[in-house]
C-alpha cells in the first residue's frame, strides 16, 4: 500500500490556487468583486501582456484596516461571512476567503490600502505565499492591488496560458460583464497603456450597452421590468432583428452576480420562441433579484453557477414574463437603405464625443480629490442655442442626421421650424463630464421637438401600432408583387407582407386555439391509409397515441404491426398525410421532451406550414384583405411559428435619401 503523505502548507496553497486562479481573468474577477464588495464606486483595471506579467486593480472603497492586512492573505479568512448560516443569506459577491491567498500563492503581489479613519496607508508585499515587505506610506482612501508574474513559481500552469492578446480578450470580456452587473460603478480598463473600456457609473445600463456594443444594438433594445412573489427582474430585451447564432449574448445576473444558467437560458428562449428562427438566440441582459434563501451560489469555486429552488416554477415564470413583454412591443423590422459609409458618417460626432469623455476620465482617487477641492468645480453644463448664419456645425449635423433617421415623422415637422437649425453648444463640465452621449443626444432631440407646435399630434400617430384594427383604416392595399409579397401603404411607411408567413401564422393560431380548447377537427379519408411500423416505431406510437389524437389523427390497429389512419387533422387534408405522420413519429422518437406542450406546438407549427398558401401563388384582393384582417387579431402578428417575419417596413425617408431628395 502506498504511503499517505501530509502535504505542507505551500503545496496546499498552490493546489487551492488551481481551483480559483485559472488565468489572468480569474485574478481580475476576484479582485474587482472584492472592490465592489468594499463599496467602491470607481474601479480602474490595468493589465500588460494579457495580465500574465502585470495586473493592477485600483478602487476607492473602504480599504483594509492596518491590523487586518496580513489576515486578508490567509486561506478561508473573510469579512463577508462568519458562520455557515450566513451562506443562506449572502449579499456579497465574494465569500470564500480564498481569493487573495490563492493569488498570492502563485504570483508576486503588492497591496496598497488606506481606510478613511487612518492618516497613512500600508504597503504590503507577498510573493509565493511568503511575506516580503510591509511599510507605512501615504495613499488615498481605497485599495490598489498589483499582481506581477502570474504562475512564476508553477511553470506547468504558465505554459498552458494562451497568447497575451487572447488572455487580454478574456479580461476585456470579463470587464464588460462586470460593468453591466454594476452600472452604478465607474469602470476603466487599460490594456498595455491604452484605455480600452470606460463607463461613467451613471446607473444607466443602456449607456453601458452603447459603449460596448454600439448604437445600433442600443437602439434595438427595449426596457424590461417584472416583479412578483419575491422575485424582481429588470434589464433589456433585444428585438428579434439582433438575434445571434450562439448563447454568448444571453447575459444573466442574480443578485448582481454574473452567472450561467441553462434553466434561465431555456426559459428566455421559449419566451422568444415565436420571434426567432431555429438555431437563433436572443440578445438580452437581465438582472434577477431573488431571495437569497432560494438560491445556492456555493456550487463551484468560480461562482458562475447557481442552484435555484423550484426550478420548473421559476422557468415558467421567466418564460411567461419575457413572452408578455415581447408581445407588448411593435416587432416590425425596418429596412434601411443606408450604406455602411453613410451610417459611419451619422455616428462620427458621437464617437468623437466618446473619445473625449474617455480620455478625460479620472482615476478613482483623482475623482475623490476633484470632488473635494472647490477650485475644480464648475457650474453645470448649460445649453446655448443660436441660429447659425452659414449652415450647421458638424456635431449638430450628426445629431440631426441620427434624429431624422430614428424619428422621420417628427423630423419632417421640425424641418419647417427655424429652431431645428439652431446651433447647439454643450459646454464642458468637469463634474458632469461623465454624462453619457445617449442622454445628451436625447435631451437635444426633446428640446428641439418641444419647439414644434404640431408635435403632439405627430407623436400620437408615430406611437400607434402599425398592425392594429384601428391602424388598418389608414392602410392602402397597393397589390401583390412576384406572386409572393403584398405592398401596403401606411402613413409614411411602405409595409411588405410575406403571404406564406402571414397565412402560416394565422393557421397556426387557429390550430393552437382548437388544441387548447380541445376542439380539434378531423377529416375522414376513404379508403383509410395503411401504415406498417417497425417494433421501435410501434412502441413510440403507442406511447404517444394521445398526442396524435390531440393533433386530430384517428388511427386504429389493423393487425400485427399495421395501423389504419382513418382521419387526419382537417387543416392537413390533401397535404401528404402519410409522410407527415412519419415525420411526427420520427421527431417524437428522437426528442427527449416528446409529448410535452412544446413538442405539440412544434407539430402544430409544422402542420400550419404544410397547409399555408405558398409563394408564387396569386391571391385576389379580397383574399389578401381577409387574411390581413385575421392577422391583426393575433397577439403576435409579426412572426410566423418558425420565427420568420411576416411583415417588414420601409420608411419614406429612406426612399427619399436614395433618390437624393434629402441630402
Amino acid at each position: 500500500m502506498a504511503k499517505i503523505n501530509i502535504l505542507d502548507n505551500q503545496t496546499i496553497d498552490k493546489i487551492a490556487a488551481g481551483e480559483v486562479v485559472e488565468r489572468p481573468a480569474s485574478v481580475v474577477k476576484e479582485l474587482v468583486e472584492n472592490a465592489v464588495d468594499a463599496g467602491a464606486d470607481a474601479v480602474t483595471v490595468e493589465i500588460k501582456d494579457g495580465g500574465t506579467t502585470f495586473i493592477r486593480v485600483t478602487d476607492n472603497g473602504a480599504g483594509i484596516e492596518k491590523s487586518q492586512v496580513e489576515n486578508a492573505f490567509l486561506r478561508h479568512a473573510t469579512s463577508k461571512i462568519s458562520t455557515a448560516e450566513d451562506l443562506t443569506k449572502l449579499v456579497s459577491l465574494g465569500f470564500r476567503g480564498e481569493a487573495l491567498a490563492s493569488i498570492a500563492a502563485v504570483a508576486q503581489v503588492e497591496l496598497i490600502t488606506k481606510t478613511a479613519e487612518d492618516l497613512t496607508g500600508v504597503r504590503y508585499a507577498i510573493e509565493g505565499g511568503v511575506e516580503k515587505e510591509r511599510e507605512e506610506i501615504g495613499a488615498p482612501q481605497g485599495t490598489t492591488l498589483i499582481v506581477r508574474n502570474l504562475f512564476f513559481n508553477t511553470p506547468p500552469r504558465r505554459k498552458f496560458l494562451k497568447q497575451p492578446r487572447t488572455e487580454g480578450s478574456y479580461v476585456a470580456d470579463l470587464m464588460e460583464h462586470l460593468a453591466m452587473s454594476n452600472p452604478e460603478v465607474s469602470f476603466k480598463f487599460l490594456f498595455n497603456g491604452q484605455t480600452r473600456f470606460y463607463t461613467t457609473g451613471s446607473g444607466d445600463l443602456r449607456e453601458i450597452v452603447y459603449r460596448i456594443y454600439g448604437k445600433d444594438i442600443a437602439d434595438a433594445l427595449t426596457d424590461f421590468s417584472y416583479k412578483r412573489d419575491g422575485m424582481a427582474i429588470t434589464g433589456l430585451l433585444g428585438k428579434p432583428v439582433i438575434n445571434r447564432a450562439n448563447r454568448s449574448y444571453e447575459i444573466f445576473y442574480i443578485n448582481s452576480r454574473y452567472i450561467r444558467s441553462n434553466l434561465i437560458s431555456k426559459a428566455v428562449e421559449e419566451g422568444y420562441r415565436e420571434y426567432l428562427m431555429q438555431h437563433k438566440f436572443p440578445f438580452c441582459i437581465l438582472h434577477f433579484q431573488v431571495d437569497t434563501e432560494k438560491i445556492d451560489v456555493n456550487v463551484h469555486p468560480s461562482k458562475m453557477e447557481v442552484r435555484i429552488c423550484d426550478g420548473p416554477a421559476f422557468h415558467e415564470e421567466v418564460r411567461s414574463a419575457v413572452e408578455e413583454a415581447l408581445r407588448a412591443q411593435e416587432m416590425i423590422p425596418e429596412l434601411s437603405l443606408s450604406t455602411e459609409q453613410e451610417r459611419r458618417a451619422e455616428t462620427k460626432a458621437a464617437e468623437k464625443k466618446e473619445r473625449l469623455m474617455r480620455n478625460t476620465a479620472p482615476e478613482p482617487f483623482e475623482k475623490n480629490r476633484l470632488a473635494a477641492k472647490p477650485e475644480h468645480r464648475t457650474e453645470p453644463a448649460q445649453i446655448q442655442t443660436s441660429v447659425p448664419e452659414k449652415g450647421m456645425p458638424p456635431q449638430a449635423a450628426a445629431v440631426r442626421a441620427i434624429y431624422e433617421k430614428s424619428r422621420p415623422a417628427e423630423a419632417a415637422v421640425l424641418r419647417q421650424n427655424q429652431s431645428y437649425g439652431a446651433q447647439t453648444v454643450i459646454q464642458k463640465d468637469t463634474q458632469t463630464q461623465q454624462k453619457p452621449f445617449l442622454k445628451a443626444e436625447q435631451q437635444t432631440q426633446r428640446e428641439a421637438v418641444s419647439k414644434a407646435e404640431p408635435q403632439t399630434e405627430q407623436m400620437s400617430l408615430f406611437d400607434e401600432r402599425m398592425l392594429s384594427a384601428k391602424a388598418k383604416e389608414q392602410y392602402e392595399m397597393i397589390g401583390q408583387i412576384f406572386e409572393t409579397y403584398w405592398l401596403i401603404s401606411y402613413q409614411d411607411k411602405l409595409l411588405i407582407v410575406d403571404q406564406h408567413a402571414a397565412h402560416e401564422k394565422v393557421r397556426y393560431e387557429r390550430l393552437m386555439r382548437r388544441f387548447r380548447e380541445k376542439e380539434t377537427v378531423s377529416q375522414n379519408i376513404i379508403p383509410p391509409m395503411i401504415v406498417t411500423l417497425s417494433n421501435l416505431e410501434k412502441e413510440c406510437f403507442l406511447s404517444h397515441a394521445a398526442d396524435f389524437a390531440a393533433l386530430g389523427f384517428v388511427i386504429e390497429e389493423f393487425g400485427g404491426n399495421d395501423y389504419a389512419i382513418r382521419g387526419v387533422p382537417m387543416d392537413l387534408y390533401g397535404f401528404t398525410e402519410g409522410s407527415f405522420f412519419y415525420e411526427i413519429l420520427d421527431e417524437l422518437a428522437k426528442e427527449p421532451g416528446a409529448g410535452t406542450v412544446e413538442s405539440i406546438r412544434s407539430r402544430i407549427a409544422s402542420m400550419a406550414c404544410k397547409a399555408a398558401v405558398k409563394g408564387n401563388m396569386r391571391m385576389s384582393r379580397p383574399e389578401m384583405e381577409a387574411l390581413i384582417d385575421e392577422l391583426l387579431t393575433l397577439d403576435n402578428p409579426y412572426n410566423c411559428p418558425h420565427g420568420r417575419p411576416t411583415i417588414i417596413s420601409m420608411s419614406k425617408y429612406e426612399l427619399e435619401k436614395k433618390f437624393k431628395r434629402i441630402v
